[in-house]
């Protein structure tokens, strides 16, 4: 096959997925307000039941939906039958998905199911089949083609489906006003987890690491703490502990070029005045963006009410923690 040829048969096979997709929108109306007031109102949890290529598809809804805050899990219809079913409590909604709708498996379950009193709603290209004659609400995802040839592997129709998952979870998050920290909450070890909790106090600087030189201290022993630290800058505090100012490299450099023999000269001689500081409780994305504001490295944290520094923030540390 010619390498236009694939990538024309590739645009073809993505078109028809497109299309698929497409011809869902305007079908949409009752029956999706009807499934999402089942599913938001489910007291219990949200079944995703299916086979085959579109158990793959429920198990991506199922995670969808619980990450978004409808508390969801997947049956493998073949499992239910097999002692799975127990998972299945009072109060669950179940979401059955099958193009066909004449899954042998999920037929089966049928029976347990309205038994349990559960509600159904049935995801299918068929609304016209037992699957969907036994259904609460039936979703209509049928496509007009599949992308395979041979007409065999379901392609559009499982993107279809897909599609229409990601709507009820898009509906849902907005109805229950779900937010990011909500998100967060579920994805702790994710970018945007460590983005919404992590926070300076976490990451700071402190103690024996924190690099701290009075104000009459002279200049090589300012050198040394800032070597010493690692940090490239230290802090400058008064009699009373108190923070009074910062000296970084760059006040280093500067200050041989502009005052020659800087060991001559005191800590307080050479530092920068007021400088930026940061409460251990403020989220380390907030520091970041503070770093950004005053092109800064470096923020110290005080002790709550007073001047005493209590720890330093680097931006290393901050993007070292993945947050940037």
């Amino acid at each position: 096959m010619e390498h236009a040829t694939m990538l024309k048969r590739a645009r073809e096979v993505l078109g028809i997925e497109a299309s698929g997709i497409l011809s869902l929108r305007d079908r949409l109306g009752e029956a999706f307000i009807q499934a999402v007031e089942l599913l938001y109102s489910c007291e219990g949890k949200v079944v995703v039941t299916g086979l085959g290529k579109s158990g793959l598809i429920c198990r991506k809804v199922a995670s969808t939906l619980s990450s978004t805050g409808t508390p969801s899990f997947f049956l493998h219809a073949a499992d239910g039958i097999h002692g799975d079913l127990g998972m299945v409590m009072e109060g669950d909604v179940v979401l059955a998905v099958s193009n066909s709708g004449e899954t042998d498996e999920l037929l089966k379950l049928l029976p347990i199911l309205k038994r349990m009193g559960l509600k159904l709603i049935v995801m299918t290209g068929n609304p016209s089949s037992a699957l969907s004659r036994t259904a609460d609400v039936i979703l209509d995802v049928a496509v007009k083609e599949e992308a395979c040839p041979l007409g065999l592997s379901p392609m559009a129709s499982t993107t279809a489906a897909m599609a229409v998952g990601d709507a009820l979870a898009v509906i849902l998050l907005e109805k229950r006003g779900f937010k990011e920290e909500d998100f967060a909450l579920r994805h702790p070890g994710g970018i945007l987890g460590r983005k919404l909790f992590l926070q300076v106090g976490d990451l700071m600087h402190q103690s024996g690491e924190l690099p701290l030189v009075h104000e009459n201290n002279p200049m090589k022993e300012t050198l040394l703490e800032i070597t010493s630290k690692r940090l490239g800058v230290t802090g400058v505090v008064d009699n009373q502990g108190r923070l009074v100012g910062v000296i970084t490299d760059g006040d280093l450099r500067r200050g041989l070029e502009t005052r020659g023999d800087i060991f001559r000269l005191k800590a307080k001689d050479l530092m920068t005045r007021n400088p930026k500081s940061i409460p251990a409780d403020t989220l380390a994305a907030q520091a970041v963006a503070a770093m950004e504001q005053y092109s800064i490295t470096s923020l110290f944290i005080l002790q709550d009410g007073e001047q005493k520094p209590t720890g330093l923030i680097h931006l290393h540390d901050l993007l070292k923690a993945g947050i940037g």
